[in-house]
Order: C-alpha cells, then structure tokens, then sequence
C-alpha cells in the first residue's frame, strides 16, 4: 500500500512540475513581442503624448528618450506632484516599470493625472513597449496625432501672437472647470492644468473645425473670440498640478 501511495506521488510531482513548465512555455511564446502590432495599439497614447526624435511635450511629456529617464525630469514639463516623488525616489522608466504603469497607472503611481485607465493586455502591453523601444530616439515622431490643417495652424499661429490675459482666462475658465479638475487630477477626462499653450490653443481650434470629433467641446468653443483663447491658454499653462 505504502509504495502505492508513492507511485501516485510520484507521478503527481511529474504532472505538476510538466504542466508548470508547459505553462512557463506557453507564456514565453505568447508574450514574444511585436512591435509592429505595438504601433497600433500607441493610438490610444497619441493623444496626450507625442514620440520620436521631433516629439514634443503635450497633455503629457514626449516620450522620446523615456527609456531611462528619471521619472517626472523633463525640464519646463509641469508634472503632478505624485509623478515628481516617484522620480526623487529613485523611480527610472525601464521596460518593466514602463509596462507595470500602463498597467495601472493609478496603483503604480498613486495621485498621478494620467486620466487611462490602464492596459490589462500582457501581450498588448508587451508589444507596445517593444515599439516605444524601437523608436525612441530612432526618427521623427510616427505616431497617429490628431491630424491638423494649414488653416487650423494658421489660426493658432495668429492667436499665440496675442498676449493672453491669464486673469481673464481664470475668469472664463469656470466652464472649463466643470469638467476639467483645477487640480490637475484626471479621473478619465484629460487634465488641462499646465498644459502647452500652443497644444492648448491648436487644440481648441481643431475642435471648433470639427477635426477633433467631441460635439461637447465644440459646444463650448465654437464662440469663442480669438482674445478669449488667448487668455485661456495663458492661464491653464501658468497653473502648476498640485
């Protein structure tokens, strides 16, 4: 009976030590990553961040060069207060702290403004990381940006001339407010505190030309004078994340 019993053992020791490795296998080859599929899936980045050697910092920093990099580092980015006590804690952007914050970003780095919710995918996390890996710091920025028009460069252009008024802009940015946090906080609509003047002012003319398709934003802008943009984006740029 006794060296039944270790027989069963025996043979219940090899099945869990195969079928473990056969799980160890399996994941290996599924997470085998394709960057290629990885540049898709970064469409849901490409608003709020730009990568590439011309990237260029908007509702988020550019992730040119993010490998790394010292969290919450890029000079004249106004980060949350959360993302510059990861960084002075010794937090640097590499494969793996990049993929555990895409996925969750709120449990990674708690008081964060990254309105995403995060990427549950292993595979989709592990292809879009691979892409930012290869291109980062390898040619101009490839991502699927809002696209823009001469027109709509033409009016931003014309509306950054203008001195903003950030003291008009606090009094007109109670509509704003409503749904945007003064905080800086985002809880799925994107923080608008600290952003780029000029990405503030393109912004609010590509939803008023109806190339950005959010018929609530282009509600609010559509009456909007070129003065009143102006001071708008002078004082959300001025406003630093608490």
């Amino acid at each position: 009976m006794l060296r039944y019993f270790r027989q069963i053992l025996s043979r219940t020791k090899w099945f869990a030590t195969t079928f473990a490795a056969g799980l160890l296998l399996c994941s290996a080859q599924s997470l085998a990553a394709d960057a290629s599929r990885g540049e898709a899936l970064f469409k849901a980045c490409s608003q709020c961040h730009e990568v590439g050697a011309q990237a260029k910092n908007k509702v988020g920093p550019h992730l040119d060069g993010v490998f790394g990099r010292k969290a919450g580092s890029i000079e004249g980015f106004k980060y949350s207060s959360a993302m510059k006590r990861a960084g002075d804690g010794g937090l640097v952007w590499s494969v793996d702290a990049i993929d555990a914050y895409i996925h969750k970003p709120r449990t990674f780095i708690k008081g964060n403004r990254m309105s995403y919710r995060g990427m549950e995918d292993d595979q989709d996390r592990a292809d879009l990381v691979a892409w930012l890996e290869q291109i980062s710091l390898t040619k101009p920025s490839a991502n699927a940006n809002v696209p823009s028009t001469n027109a709509v460069v033409g009016f931003a252009t014309a509306v950054l001339e203008i001195e903003g008024d950030p003291d008009y802009g606090a009094y007109l940015s109670g509509e704003c407010v409503t749904c945007h946090q003064i905080t800086g906080k985002a809880d799925g609509i994107p923080s608008i505190v600290g952003l780029p003047r000029d990405y503030f002012v393109r912004s609010l003319f590509e939803y008023k030309t109806n190339i950005r398709q959010n018929e609530v934003m282009k509600t609010r802008v559509i009456n909007l004078a070129d003065e009143e943009i102006a001071a708008l984006a002078a004082y959300f740029s001025s406003l630093t994340p608490q």
